[in-house]
């Protein structure tokens, strides 16, 4: 089932957590996710971090208040 970016944001916003593959997302909806996480207090899991850059993904921890956990176990 594929879920729209926008109904994911939507869903971060109101409190749903999800596990995302980073690599099938545009960094800067990461970004908008993680933001509306943090407000919500919603758990928001993201594999193949790898994808991203080590800046991009501070700013994510840095909106993400908390609320994004990145996978570092992955090869």
């Amino acid at each position: 089932m594929a879920i729209h970016i926008s109904d994911l944001k939507i869903i971060a916003l109101n409190g749903g957590g999800m596990m995302l593959d980073a690599r099938k997302y545009h960094v800067s909806d990461l970004k908008i996710i993680a933001l509306n996480a943090a407000s919500s207090g919603a758990k928001i899991y993201l594999y193949n971090i790898e994808a991203i850059h080590v800046s991009d993904l501070k700013i994510i921890a840095l909106n993400s208040k908390g609320c994004v956990i990145f996978n570092l176990l992955e090869n």
